[in-house]
Protein backbone atom coordinates (compact mmCIF):
# COMPACT_ATOMS: atom_id res chain seq x y z
CA UNK A 1 0.00 0.00 0.00
CA UNK A 2 3.26 1.91 0.76
CA UNK A 3 4.33 1.68 -2.86
CA UNK A 4 0.86 2.37 -4.02
CA UNK A 5 0.64 5.50 -1.98
CA UNK A 6 4.50 6.81 -3.30
CA UNK A 7 3.91 6.10 -6.95
CA UNK A 8 0.61 8.34 -6.64
CA UNK A 9 2.39 11.09 -5.03
CA UNK A 10 5.14 10.72 -7.88
CA UNK A 11 2.46 11.06 -10.41
CA UNK A 12 1.03 13.73 -8.24
CA UNK A 13 4.04 15.59 -8.36
CA UNK A 14 4.84 15.25 -12.12
CA UNK A 15 1.28 16.43 -13.23
CA UNK A 16 1.93 19.57 -11.05
CA UNK A 17 5.31 20.04 -12.50
CA UNK A 18 4.11 19.47 -15.95
CA UNK A 19 0.94 21.54 -15.13
CA UNK A 20 3.60 24.80 -13.74
CA UNK A 21 5.98 24.28 -16.76
CA UNK A 22 2.87 24.83 -19.14
CA UNK A 23 2.48 27.79 -17.20
CA UNK A 24 5.46 29.34 -17.08
CA UNK A 25 6.04 28.46 -21.01
CA UNK A 26 2.44 30.42 -21.48
CA UNK A 27 3.74 33.64 -19.71
CA UNK A 28 7.29 33.68 -21.03
CA UNK A 29 7.47 35.32 -24.82
CA UNK A 30 8.97 33.14 -27.79
CA UNK A 31 12.22 33.95 -29.31
CA UNK A 32 9.91 35.74 -31.94
CA UNK A 33 7.70 37.28 -29.65
CA UNK A 34 10.93 38.96 -27.82
CA UNK A 35 12.32 40.17 -31.29
CA UNK A 36 8.70 41.62 -31.87
CA UNK A 37 9.22 43.29 -28.73
CA UNK A 38 13.16 44.61 -29.38
CA UNK A 39 11.68 46.34 -32.63
CA UNK A 40 8.33 47.86 -30.41
CA UNK A 41 11.04 48.95 -28.32
CA UNK A 42 13.08 51.05 -30.66
CA UNK A 43 10.05 52.06 -32.55
CA UNK A 44 8.85 53.86 -28.92
CA UNK A 45 12.21 55.23 -28.24
CA UNK A 46 12.12 57.11 -32.12
CA UNK A 47 8.52 58.45 -31.13
CA UNK A 48 10.04 59.12 -27.58
CA UNK A 49 12.77 61.47 -29.08
CA UNK A 50 9.81 63.24 -31.38
CA UNK A 51 7.56 63.38 -28.38
CA UNK A 52 10.37 65.28 -26.53
CA UNK A 53 10.07 68.39 -29.06
CA UNK A 54 7.05 69.61 -27.82
CA UNK A 55 8.50 69.75 -24.19
CA UNK A 56 10.01 72.29 -22.03
CA UNK A 57 13.61 70.25 -21.42
CA UNK A 58 13.71 70.22 -25.34
CA UNK A 59 12.76 73.98 -25.72
CA UNK A 60 16.02 74.55 -23.16
CA UNK A 61 17.99 72.46 -24.79
CA UNK A 62 17.19 74.42 -28.42
CA UNK A 63 17.58 77.85 -26.32
CA UNK A 64 20.90 76.85 -25.04
CA UNK A 65 22.47 75.53 -28.91
CA UNK A 66 21.14 79.45 -29.63
CA UNK A 67 22.93 81.11 -27.00
CA UNK A 68 26.47 79.39 -27.85
CA UNK A 69 25.65 79.38 -31.77
CA UNK A 70 25.71 83.40 -31.36
CA UNK A 71 28.63 83.10 -28.57
CA UNK A 72 30.97 81.30 -30.50
CA UNK A 73 30.14 84.22 -33.40
CA UNK A 74 30.77 86.47 -31.08
CA UNK A 75 33.65 85.73 -29.83
CA UNK A 76 35.03 84.89 -33.33
CA UNK A 77 35.10 89.14 -33.38
CA UNK A 78 37.02 89.67 -30.81
CA UNK A 79 40.04 86.86 -30.83
CA UNK A 80 41.33 88.82 -33.60
CA UNK A 81 41.60 91.99 -31.33
CA UNK A 82 42.77 90.00 -28.22
CA UNK A 83 45.79 88.49 -31.01
CA UNK A 84 46.53 92.14 -31.87
CA UNK A 85 47.18 93.49 -28.05
CA UNK A 86 48.88 90.27 -27.44
CA UNK A 87 52.85 91.26 -26.24
CA UNK A 88 54.06 87.88 -27.16
CA UNK A 89 54.34 85.32 -29.94
CA UNK A 90 52.71 82.66 -27.66
CA UNK A 91 49.86 84.28 -27.03
CA UNK A 92 49.32 85.36 -30.45
CA UNK A 93 49.90 81.89 -31.87
CA UNK A 94 47.49 80.77 -29.24
CA UNK A 95 44.43 83.65 -30.05
CA UNK A 96 44.98 83.04 -33.72
CA UNK A 97 44.48 79.05 -33.22
CA UNK A 98 42.05 79.65 -31.17
CA UNK A 99 40.10 81.94 -33.83
CA UNK A 100 40.43 78.73 -36.83
CA UNK A 101 39.01 76.19 -33.86
CA UNK A 102 35.78 78.72 -32.99
CA UNK A 103 35.28 78.39 -36.66
CA UNK A 104 34.91 74.90 -36.75
CA UNK A 105 33.03 74.88 -34.16
CA UNK A 106 30.82 77.22 -35.96
CA UNK A 107 30.04 74.68 -38.11
CA UNK A 108 29.66 71.61 -35.91
CA UNK A 109 26.90 73.56 -34.31
CA UNK A 110 25.27 73.79 -37.65
CA UNK A 111 25.77 70.08 -37.63
CA UNK A 112 24.25 69.78 -34.51
CA UNK A 113 20.75 71.72 -35.40
CA UNK A 114 20.90 69.70 -38.27
CA UNK A 115 20.94 66.33 -36.39
CA UNK A 116 17.79 67.53 -34.20
CA UNK A 117 16.49 68.34 -36.99
CA UNK A 118 16.28 72.32 -36.58
CA UNK A 119 17.79 75.19 -38.55
CA UNK A 120 20.35 77.19 -37.49
CA UNK A 121 19.51 79.94 -35.08
CA UNK A 122 21.34 82.64 -33.01
CA UNK A 123 19.65 84.31 -29.44
CA UNK A 124 21.45 87.02 -28.18
CA UNK A 125 23.45 85.68 -25.03
CA UNK A 126 24.04 88.25 -23.07
CA UNK A 127 26.63 86.40 -20.58
CA UNK A 128 29.41 86.35 -23.59
CA UNK A 129 28.54 89.75 -24.50
CA UNK A 130 29.34 91.07 -20.63
CA UNK A 131 32.67 88.88 -20.47
CA UNK A 132 33.78 89.70 -23.78
CA UNK A 133 33.43 93.19 -22.70
CA UNK A 134 35.59 92.96 -19.92
CA UNK A 135 38.35 92.04 -22.23
CA UNK A 136 37.89 94.79 -24.23
CA UNK A 137 38.29 96.99 -20.92
CA UNK A 138 41.30 95.36 -20.00
CA UNK A 139 42.97 96.45 -23.45
CA UNK A 140 41.86 100.08 -22.40
CA UNK A 141 43.33 99.41 -18.90
CA UNK A 142 46.42 98.03 -19.55
CA UNK A 143 49.89 99.19 -21.23
CA UNK A 144 50.93 98.12 -24.60
CA UNK A 145 53.65 95.70 -24.79
CA UNK A 146 53.98 94.63 -21.39
CA UNK A 147 53.37 91.21 -19.85
CA UNK A 148 50.76 92.46 -17.30
CA UNK A 149 48.69 92.88 -20.34
CA UNK A 150 49.13 89.61 -21.72
CA UNK A 151 48.34 87.99 -18.09
CA UNK A 152 45.14 90.22 -18.07
CA UNK A 153 44.52 88.87 -21.64
CA UNK A 154 45.10 85.24 -20.43
CA UNK A 155 42.77 85.75 -17.65
CA UNK A 156 39.70 87.22 -19.89
CA UNK A 157 40.09 84.67 -22.44
CA UNK A 158 39.55 81.93 -19.72
CA UNK A 159 36.57 83.56 -18.18
CA UNK A 160 35.28 82.92 -21.66
CA UNK A 161 36.81 79.58 -21.87
CA UNK A 162 34.77 78.68 -18.45
CA UNK A 163 31.93 79.88 -19.62
CA UNK A 164 31.87 77.91 -22.65
CA UNK A 165 33.28 74.77 -20.95
CA UNK A 166 30.05 75.21 -18.49
CA UNK A 167 27.80 75.50 -21.28
CA UNK A 168 28.87 72.85 -22.97
CA UNK A 169 28.84 70.47 -20.63
CA UNK A 170 25.27 71.37 -19.94
CA UNK A 171 24.63 70.82 -23.54
CA UNK A 172 26.03 67.19 -23.48
CA UNK A 173 24.43 66.35 -20.84
CA UNK A 174 21.04 67.24 -21.98
CA UNK A 175 21.57 66.21 -25.22
CA UNK A 176 22.57 62.49 -23.55
CA UNK A 177 18.99 62.93 -21.85
CA UNK A 178 16.65 63.63 -25.10
CA UNK A 179 18.44 60.78 -26.81
CA UNK A 180 20.35 62.98 -29.36
CA UNK A 181 22.88 60.81 -29.57
CA UNK A 182 24.41 62.35 -32.35
CA UNK A 183 24.04 66.34 -31.16
CA UNK A 184 26.05 64.76 -27.71
CA UNK A 185 28.84 62.96 -29.50
CA UNK A 186 29.37 66.46 -31.52
CA UNK A 187 28.62 68.97 -28.18
CA UNK A 188 31.30 66.56 -26.82
CA UNK A 189 34.04 67.63 -29.15
CA UNK A 190 34.20 70.80 -28.87
CA UNK A 191 33.64 70.87 -24.71
CA UNK A 192 37.14 68.60 -24.91
CA UNK A 193 38.42 71.28 -26.91
CA UNK A 194 37.48 74.38 -24.82
CA UNK A 195 39.10 72.92 -22.28
CA UNK A 196 42.26 72.10 -23.88
CA UNK A 197 42.26 75.75 -24.90
CA UNK A 198 41.87 76.71 -21.28
CA UNK A 199 44.74 74.60 -20.55
CA UNK A 200 46.65 75.54 -22.76
CA UNK A 201 46.24 79.50 -22.01
CA UNK A 202 47.25 78.37 -18.09
CA UNK A 203 49.93 77.26 -19.38
CA UNK A 204 51.33 80.28 -21.15
CA UNK A 205 50.98 81.55 -18.30
CA UNK A 206 52.80 79.98 -15.94
CA UNK A 207 55.30 79.12 -18.37
CA UNK A 208 56.82 82.66 -18.67
CA UNK A 209 54.43 85.90 -18.88
CA UNK A 210 53.49 85.34 -15.11
CA UNK A 211 56.75 85.83 -14.02
CA UNK A 212 57.65 88.48 -16.58
CA UNK A 213 54.58 90.08 -15.29
CA UNK A 214 55.61 90.21 -11.22
CA UNK A 215 58.96 91.42 -12.61
CA UNK A 216 57.86 94.11 -14.60
CA UNK A 217 55.91 94.90 -10.90
CA UNK A 218 59.06 95.08 -9.54
CA UNK A 219 60.79 97.43 -11.74
CA UNK A 220 57.83 99.87 -11.20
CA UNK A 221 58.10 99.92 -7.49
CA UNK A 222 62.32 100.57 -7.84
CA UNK A 223 61.10 103.26 -9.91
CA UNK A 224 58.85 104.63 -7.39
CA UNK A 225 61.56 104.23 -4.93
Amino acid sequence: MESDKTKAAGTSTAEAAKTAVKKSTARSPITTGQNVMTDNSSVNRDYSQEATKEGALYKFFLDGLKDMYFAEKHILEVLPKMKEAATTGDLQDAFEDHHLVTQKQVSRLEKVFKSIGESPEAKKCDAIIGIVKAGENIIKETEEGTMTRDTALIIAAQKVEHYEIASYRGLVALAETLQQDRAADLLHQTLEEEEETDLDLTDIAESSINFHAAEEDDENDNDTD
